[in-house]
C-alpha cells in the first residue's frame, strides 16, 4: 500500500490537484470518506470560498468554454488521479465478446415485432441494415480514437481533446444518464422475462404499492438484486468478468442459431408481400427506433485503458463484433417476417408468438432464456463500461474525484461502479417500464455525431501548425456539413411531396465534404489504425446520426432539453469551479484564500 501525496502536475497543460505522487511509507486506506476526498478543490474549502468562486462564474466559464485537453493529459495526468492503475488484461478476443455481450440484449427480441408491425412491415431487415450502417460508421470512428487515445473516458476524452471541455461535459452527462436509465429498464425487463420463464404474469414478481403514484407503484426488488449482482462481478476483476461474458455468450449464439434455422424451416416467402406497406418513411422511422438494439458498443471503447495492445485489439474487437452483429440482426428480422405476416405479429413477444403459431409453443421459453441471458451480459458489460466512463469524468473533477479511485487489489474503479449501480437500482426499484420507455436513442445519436465531428477536427486541425486560413475553411465546411445534414432530416420528416429540398441539401452535403477533402490538408495521421475514406465516412456518420435523430418523436427532444438544462445548472454551480481549480490551482489558490478569509465556517 502507498501514501498519495498531493502535488502539482502540469502534463498536457493541466494542473492536477492531488495528482498521485506515490511513495512508499505510511499506508492510506482505500476505504476512506472525508469532505476533502469529495471536494479537494479550493473553491469548496468553505462557504466563503464557494461564494467567491460563484462571483467569478463568468470569467471562469469563458476560460473553460475554450479549453481543450491533450492526449498527454488524458493518458498520463488524469489516470494518476486514480492513485492506482487499471490493469491491462484484455485482448481483441475479449473486446469482441464484450461488444457482443453489450449489444445483443433485449433490443432484437423486444422491438423487432413492434417496428415490423407498425412501421417498416416486411422491410424491417432494411431498417436494421440502415441503423447498423450508422452504428458501424460510428464504430470505425471510435476504433480510431481508442487506438490513438486508449483512455477509460471513451467519447468523453475524445470530445474533451478535440471539441473542448464544455461539449465534452454535455456529452458525458447525457450518455451517462442514458446508460443509468437504460440499465434500469433492462433490469425491469429482466424481472418480466424471468416471470415469463416461470410461467407467470410479467408483473407477478413485483410488489404493489398503492400509496405511490401510477408508474411508480410496482416495486421491483429483483431488478435491484440483478443490478447489484452484475456490478459485484465487475468490481472483483475485469479479466474474470470478460471470461464469464464470452463463455455465457455462447448460450446466446446457440439460441440465435436455433431461431434462425428453425425460423427458416417454417418460413413462407408469401409473408413478405407487401414489402413496403408504409413506404420508405416507415423503414427509416423504424431504423431510428431499432438503433437502440445497437447501443452499447461504445462501452467497449472505455476498456481501451485495460487492453494489452489497444492500437491493434480495439479496432479488431470493435469493428469485427459490430459487423457480425449487423448481419445477424438483419437475418433474425428477416426470419421473423417470413414466419408470420407483419400485421399478425405480436408487438410485445413477436418471436415467441411466431413460433407458437408454427406449432412450437415451447420455443417461447427458449426465447425468454436467450433474452434473459442477453440482458444479463448487457448489464454485466454495462457495469464495466459505465464504471470506467464515470472514472474518467471524476478524474477531470466534473464529479467528485473520490469516484476516480481505483482499488489497489482488484484494479477496478469500485466507487465509480457503486455510484452508477446504486443510481440505476433506485430508478429500477420504483419506475415502471412505461416511464422508462420515454428514454430514446437521442442522446446516443447526439454523442455519435459529435464524436464523428471530433474526428474530422482531429484529422484537419493541429493547434500548433494549422494556418488560420485553413482553420476558417475547416469551420466553414464543417458548418455546411452539419447544416445540410439537419436540412435533409428536417425536410424528410416534414412529409414533402416534392424533391426540391433534397436537390438543395444533398448537393450541399456532398460539395462541403468534397471541399474539405480538396481544399483543407490533413494535419494529422492516425498513429496505427485509421478510419478509411476520410472525410467521407465521418461526414456520412454525422449525416446518418443526424438523420436518425430527426426521425425520433417530439417527446424525445423535450426530455433531452430538460435533462440538458438540469446538467447545465450542475455545471455552472459545481462542475465549472471544480474543473477550473483542477486546471488553475496554482494561480487561483491564493486569490480565493484572500477573498474567503472573512468566513471561517467550513462547508
Amino acid at each position: 500500500m502507498y501514501t498519495v501525496i498531493p502535488s502539482m502536475d502540469t502534463i498536457g497543460g493541466e494542473v492536477s490537484p492531488g495528482a498521485a505522487s506515490i511513495s512508499a511509507g505510511e499506508e492510506r486506506s482505500y476505504w476512506r470518506w472525508s469532505k476533502n476526498d469529495f471536494f479537494p478543490e479550493p473553491s469548496f474549502r468553505n462557504w466563503g470560498a464557494y461564494r467567491a468562486a460563484l462571483s467569478r462564474t463568468g470569467p471562469r466559464l469563458r476560460d473553460r468554454l475554450l479549453h481543450r485537453s491533450t492526449d498527454a493529459a488524458e493518458l498520463l495526468a488524469l489516470p494518476r488521479r486514480s492513485e492506482h492503475d487499471l490493469r491491462r488484461c484484455l485482448s481483441w478476443w475479449d473486446l469482441a465478446w464484450l461488444g457482443f455481450g453489450s449489444v445483443v440484449g433485449t433490443g432484437i427480441f423486444v422491438i423487432t415485432g413492434q417496428e415490423a408491425r407498425f412501421a417498416a412491415g416486411p422491410a424491417i431487415p432494411l431498417s436494421y441494415a440502415a441503423a447498423g450502417l450508422s452504428a458501424l460508421l460510428s464504430s470505425f470512428v471510435y476504433a480510431e480514437f481508442a487506438s490513438d487515445v486508449p483512455s477509460a473516458g471513451g467519447s468523453f476524452s475524445y470530445l474533451r481533446i478535440e471539441l473542448g471541455e464544455f461539449l465534452a461535459y454535455l456529452a458525458a452527462a447525457n450518455i451517462l444518464l442514458e446508460a443509468l436509465v437504460g440499465a434500469a429498464g433492462v433490469a425491469r425487463s429482466w424481472t418480466s422475462y424471468f416471470a415469463t420463464l416461470l410461467g407467470r404474469e410479467p408483473d407477478s414478481l413485483r410488489i404493489q404499492a398503492p400509496a405511490l403514484a401510477a408508474g411508480f407503484d410496482l416495486l421491483d426488488p429483483i431488478a435491484v438484486v440483478v443490478l447489484i449482482a452484475c456490478s459485484s462481478v465487475s468490481i472483483f476483476g475485469t479479466r474474470g468478468t470478460s471470461t464469464l461474458n464470452w463463455i455465457t455468450s455462447l448460450l446466446s449464439v446457440a439460441v440465435i442459431g436455433f431461431i434462425i434455422v428453425a425460423g427458416f424451416i417454417h418460413a413462407d416467402p408469401a409473408n413478405l408481400a407487401p414489402f413496403f406497406p408504409n413506404g420508405a418513411k416507415g423503414v427509416f422511422e423504424a431504423a431510428a427506433v431499432v438503433y437502440w438494439a445497437y447501443t452499447g458498443f461504445d462501452m467497449v471503447a472505455t476498456m481501451a485503458e485495460e487492453t494489452r495492445n489497444p492500437a491493434r485489439d480495439v479496432p479488431l474487437g470493435l469493428v469485427g463484433s459490430m459487423s457480425a452483429i449487423t448481419v445477424m440482426y438483419c437475418v433474425m428480422a428477416l426470419v421473423l417476417v417470413m414466419m408470420q405476416r407483419f400485421d399478425q405479429l405480436d408487438p410485445n413477444a413477436a418471436y415467441a408468438v411466431a413460433f407458437s403459431a408454427a406449432g412450437m409453443k415451447w420455443a417461447k421459453y427458449l426465447v425468454a432464456l436467450g433474452a434473459l441471458k442477453g440482458m444479463t451480459t448487457g448489464l454485466l458489460v454495462g457495469a464495466l463500461g459505465q464504471g470506467r466512463y464515470t472514472t474518467q469524468i471524476a478524474r477531470a473533477h466534473m464529479i467528485p474525484p473520490y469516484f476516480a479511485l481505483v482499488h489497489p487489489k482488484t484494479g477496478t474503479p469500485v466507487y465509480a461502479t457503486l455510484l452508477v449501480t446504486i443510481s440505476s437500482a433506485c430508478i429500477a426499484f420504483f419506475s415502471s417500464l412505461d416511464v422508462l420507455a420515454t428514454v430514446s436513442s437521442i442522446s446516443t445519436l447526439f454523442i455519435f455525431a459529435l464524436v464523428a465531428l471530433a474526428l474530422l477536427v482531429r484529422r484537419y486541425y493541429n493547434r500548433e501548425v494549422t494556418p488560420r486560413a485553413n482553420l476558417f475553411k475547416l469551420v466553414f465546411f464543417l458548418a455546411v456539413i452539419i447544416a445540410s445534414s439537419v436540412g435533409v432530416s428536417a425536410y424528410w420528416n416534414s412529409n414533402p411531396k416534392g424533391w426540391v429540398g433534397y436537390a438543395i441539401t444533398l448537393p450541399l452535403w456532398f460539395l462541403s465534404t468534397l471541399g474539405l477533402a480538396v481544399f483543407v490538408p490533413q494535419q494529422r495521421a492516425p498513429k496505427v489504425w485509421g478510419v478509411p475514406l476520410v472525410p467521407w465516412l465521418p461526414s456520412l456518420s454525422i449525416a446518418t446520426n443526424v438523420f436518425l435523430m430527426g426521425s425520433l418523436g417530439y417527446e424525445a427532444y423535450v426530455r433531452f432539453g430538460i435533462c440538458t438544462a438540469v446538467m447545465l445548472v450542475y455545471y455552472v454551480l459545481v462542475g465549472l469551479h471544480a474543473t477550473y481549480d483542477a486546471a488553475h490551482e496554482e494561480n487561483d489558490t491564493e486569490a480565493i484564500k484572500v477573498e474567503a478569509c472573512s468566513s471561517e465556517r467550513v462547508m
